[in-house]
């Protein structure tokens, strides 16, 4: 046998130990790499993805705030209801996905198993409404109307409906105290989008798919401090979506308490009166149509006149806001919102605009004065005004001869403010003025009174109105001169000839313009909150304030209180001289100009009360009215369109809130135990000390019986 040397295997092995070594070398190396790729490199963003795939969220809705008038009576606030819900999870680990579970709950709340699932299903961008747009992890309503019956059924039975609940929650409701309705300022919410939610994601306040989010009116302008802030319970799941531990939850934090200035009687009895003069107006006939007036829109603001804050603020025609709540059916939203409408959404006291009519006198009283024109100057109230071939009549054709600016705005004489303007325009150089800025103190004024813009009030989508100066009329035609040209005829209609001229010399200060413009007419257009702060300002002595309805936000424990203070906006551009020759012209409407019919028997000595009618001309509709009122603590406007005059279709109205106010009787006494509100609401409603806010009681009544 022949003997293999030992140092002839040596070298093959130490060649195979270092083969094997640089292989296990290389795979740690390897292993060793990728490992500091998914570790260090990487790290942060694979430990988010396995956060968010192992770890869900369960949101505690937090219990909405209140809305409250000035004596605390809630406008808007929470109401348990029966809610049944359903977990998503539960029913897809089922054989059926639930399939029998919704059988037999919709056997009992009477709904169809589609209308069941598809409330249950969860939104995307192809899934229309119904949907779910919350955590899938969390219980689902399915109805917030179950009965009590349907309830017990449900939790009897626990074994028949796994997944299912049947709880108490806290729902927004509208309640309507004393039957003030309320709903264009108080607004209303519906499910936050996934376009709010990135939108909020970076601010101190963002949204959760859970919420809830004010739509319109006070709900929106105070979502924030309403809205509160839900809770959260995140929990571990694994990759099949079963729940394998829980986190320590994070409490919901109740929103705060909003006190509003409105007080729901006056309310009340500003809603009945626009509706009542509405239903009035259409019964009188219109002599120019030749049928009864459509007044077909309205809107009436009460104001303190000291301070800016809203009293009431009713707008018509109105809705239910209750409709919005559980999520609003097509049928109610098309009625809401479809062709044949009239748009009960709008708020009209801050997104109706008009014409003025003569209620703008006031702002042209001022810019004559501020132009030089004396007081006491005997202006010709004649019965018309010629311009050329052209004729702007007085109303009625009435003659008054020559007459002050005050006795003016008292009869609200056409002609006399027709004369200043066109003598002012041929001042400032007629349609082609020299070079320099022509004076155009008419239209200064009104930029200076406020108008043109918004006023501020705590409402979302305010509309500013319309100042037609020159800049606007340069805007305006530079927008629409291809179509006025193209449209245009010499020799055409009314509406043609219009579009002819306009072509023209449509971005020119026409002498035609300037005197309509001064009674309130032409492409001058205001809305009544416009109105009602700057009535509001003569009534004070010239200060303007910001319109508010918030008083005070209270936080729900009651130990937090943030006052609205009353911010002022300007300063009316008038002399103390000025602002007391109008008081004394408008009081002289109420006892003998324009409204003098509509207010015998008030008893002025005791309540001096102010007023400015408006009857506005409005092309190819009836005439809109205008009554602008004050007293020493409240302004009162109220417009109607396709009503006819403003003492006609809005006196009476406007009187019957000033009486309810005052406790005012129909044979001119004064009775405090039936006012409602002689002086303005000052202080805040009594705060417990478990942080509910006291409210007197409150039941239903007819303001008829004021």
């Amino acid at each position: 046998m022949t003997n293999i040397p030992e140092t002839g295997r040596t070298p093959r092995v130490q060649i195979r130990l270092v083969v094997v070594q640089v292989l296990v070398f290389s795979l740690l190396l390897t292993l060793g790499g990728r490992l500091w790729y998914l570790q260090i490199r990487e790290g942060d963003e694979y430990a988010k993805e396995a956060s968010g795939n192992h770890v869900q969220q369960v949101v505690q809705p937090a219990v909405r705030g209140s809305i409250l008038d000035a004596r605390g009576v809630p406008l808007a606030d929470n109401e348990t209801r029966l809610v049944v819900s359903a977990s998503r999870t539960d029913l897809l680990t089922m054989k059926d996905d639930g399939n029998a579970v919704l059988g037999r709950l919709s056997r009992i709340l009477g709904m169809s198993e589609k209308e069941i699932r598809n409330r249950i299903r969860l939104c995307d961008a192809k899934t229309p409404q119904p949907c779910w747009n919350g955590s899938p992890y969390q219980p689902i309503p399915i109805t917030d109307e179950a009965t009590p019956r349907q309830a017990l059924q449900i939790r009897e039975r626990a074994e028949d409906f796994p997944g299912i609940t049947a709880e108490p929650e806290a729902v927004r409701r509208y309640p309507a105290p004393g039957e003030s309705n309320t709903a264009q300022v108080l607004g209303y919410l519906s499910p936050v989008t996934d376009a709010e939610i990135q939108q909020a994601k970076d601010t101190d306040s963002p949204y959760l798919r859970s919420d809830q989010v004010g739509r319109s009116g006070l709900e929106r302008e105070y979502d924030k401090e309403l809205r509160g802030k839900a809770g959260v319970t995140r929990y571990d799941v694994d990759n099949l979506g079963r729940v394998i531990g829980n986190a320590t939850p994070v409490a919901a934090q109740p929103g705060s308490n909003l006190v509003t200035s409105i007080d729901s009687r006056v309310q009340r009895v500003a809603e009945f009166e626009l509706n009542t003069a509405m239903k009035k107006a259409r019964k009188q006939f219109d002599k120019i149509t030749g049928e009864n007036y459509k007044a077909d829109s309205g809107a009436v603001v009460v104001m303190e006149a000291k301070t800016g804050r809203i009293v009431a603020m009713a707008s018509a025609p109105t809705y239910d806001p209750n409709t919005w709540v559980g999520g609003i059916s097509a049928k109610d939203y098309k009625k809401l919102t479809g062709k044949n409408s009239d748009y009960p959404l709008l708020n009209r006291a801050i997104q109706g605009q008009s014409a003025p009519g003569s209620t703008f006198k006031v702002v042209s009283t001022a810019a004559a004065v501020e132009a030089g024109y004396p007081w006491d100057g005997g202006y010709p109230c004649t019965s018309s005004y010629t311009v050329g071939n052209q004729t702007f009549k007085n109303f009625e054709g009435e003659n008054f001869g020559p007459i002050s600016l005050g006795r003016a705005l008292e009869v609200s004489c056409d002609t006399v403010f027709y004369g200043l303007a066109d003598r002012q325009w041929k001042k400032d150089g007629g349609i082609n003025p020299k070079k320099g800025q022509p004076k155009d103190y008419f239209y200064k004024a009104a930029h200076q009174f406020g108008l043109g813009k918004d006023t501020g009030v705590d409402l979302p989508n305010e509309v500013t109105g319309r100042i037609p100066d020159r800049a606007w009329k340069q805007s305006f035609w530079e927008a629409n001169k291809e179509y006025w040209c193209k449209s245009g005829k010499k020799d055409g209609s009314y509406v043609e000839k219009i579009a002819y001229e306009n072509c023209l010399e449509g971005n020119k200060m026409r002498e035609g313009d300037s005197i309509n413009y001064s009674i309130g007419q032409g492409d001058t257009l205001v809305t009544p909150i416009q109105e009602a702060m700057i009535y509001g300002a003569l009534a004070n002595g010239g200060t303007e304030y910001v319109p508010t309805i918030g008083k005070a936000i209270i936080s729900a424990d009651g130990k937090t209180v943030k006052e609205i203070k009353p911010k002022v906006n300007a300063k009316l551009p008038i002399s103390k001289a000025t602002v007391k020759g109008m008081d004394k012209a408008l009081a002289g409407v109420i006892t003998s100009g324009t409204a003098a019919w509509k207010f015998q028997g008030w008893p002025q000595d005791k309540i001096e009360l102010h007023a400015k009618t408006g009857t506005a001309e409005v092309h190819g509709k009836q005439t809109t009215s205008w009554l602008a009122t004050y007293s020493k603590d409240y302004t009162i406007v109220m417009t109607i369109a396709q009503a006819g005059t403003g003492s006609g279709a809005s006196g009476e109205a406007v009187r019957n809130i000033y009486s309810a106010l005052y406790g005012v009787q129909p044979d001119g006494s004064i009775d405090n135990k039936k006012a409602l509100l002689t002086t303005p609401q000052r202080s805040l409603p009594k705060i417990e000390p478990d942080g509910s806010i006291r409210a007197p009681k409150i039941g239903t009544f007819d303001p008829k019986d004021l």
